[in-house]
């Protein structure tokens, strides 16, 4: 295993569930300023007329019980509200051993397959389809290597010019503090990623996404991966309150049953995070909480 010491990994544990709970609130915040007067001007209004606003329901997991090799484990944060169609911000902290099979395809665990990781996953699916479905994650992973990575990308139902330019100065403002290389590289990163390569078209209007970062400084990069963090809520939040409380059309929602299908089809065929999830015995609810509630196909 790495030499990146045990101060150190709790440290990271112990921020990626402090963004969880700042994360949490901020949600819960825009679920109470969509207002029962505000709901009842929707085309949901039958819907939402007895719901309160939305609030996060923990529940915690723990990977295989009674083996040694299987340690760790999480909370799943999933809310469903006025807004917030479901949302889950989900972390975890987890130990042992990649499958052989798959620890050749893990920087530093070809010869080693001892592991640990954490990290917080995040996945919004909005009830307004003028409101951008969103994504973020950032995690530290230690092999015989250590390093960060991350990321966040807005997927609209119909793209906004002036959303999309709010979301990325956000994160090249994130980026700029650490290196004023960060931003293209990790765009640039993000649009190659988020690709749905079987159907010639990308998932959304990106962001950015990095992986393996290990720059020689576990601080620095730590610095960067909890700035990444923060400033997805300066990128994310100002884009739901422009559209939340916009009336929208049964066409527009049928479109956006069908966007997600797209999304659907990037975490099960393509996402990363989704295959390492399941291939060291995470939880599956917690691994497939990034699939939306609702969906359609043409």
């Amino acid at each position: 295993m790495s030499q990146s010491s045990d101060t150190q990994k709790a440290t990271a544990s112990a921020w990626f569930e402090d963004l969880r709970d700042q994360i949490c609130a901020a949600f819960e915040a825009l679920e109470d300023e969509l207002s029962a007067d505000i709901a009842a001007t929707l085309p949901i209004a039958d819907e939402l007329r007895d719901m309160p606003p939305g609030r996060f329901q923990r529940k915690a997991w723990t990977r295989v019980e009674g083996d040694p090799a299987a340690g760790g484990g999480g909370v799943m944060s999933i809310m469903r509200g006025r807004l917030f169609e479901k949302v889950g911000v989900n972390v975890s902290t987890v130990w042992g051993e990649f499958p052989k099979d798959f620890a050749g395809q893990i920087q530093g665990a070809e010869s080693d397959p001892r592991f640990w990781a954490s990290g917080v996953s995040l996945v919004a699916h909005m009830r307004s389809p003028l409101v951008p479905a969103v994504h973020m994650n950032t995690r530290h992973i230690v092999t015989t290597k250590s390093w960060f990575g991350g990321g966040t990308d807005l997927t609209p139902m119909v793209p906004d010019e002036t959303d999309t330019r709010t979301f990325h100065r956000a994160l090249e403002a994130a980026c700029d503090k650490h290196d004023p290389e960060y931003y293209a590289r990790f765009k640039a990163w993000c649009d190659e990623y988020f690709f749905l390569k079987h159907r010639n078209e990308p998932r959304g209007v990106g962001g950015i996404f990095y992986d393996q970062l290990n720059t020689g400084s576990w601080d620095a990069d730590f610095a960067f991966t909890r700035d990444v963090g923060l400033a997805f809520l300066d990128a994310y939040l100002p884009v739901v309150r422009r559209h939340m409380a916009e009336p929208w059309t049964p066409e527009q929602r049928q479109h956006q049953l069908v966007r997600r299908g797209r999304y659907v089809e990037f975490n099960l065929l393509y996402d990363r995070g989704t295959s390492f999830g399941l291939k060291t015995g995470g939880n599956v609810e917690a691994i497939l909480m990034s699939l939306p509630p609702e969906v359609a196909w043409p």
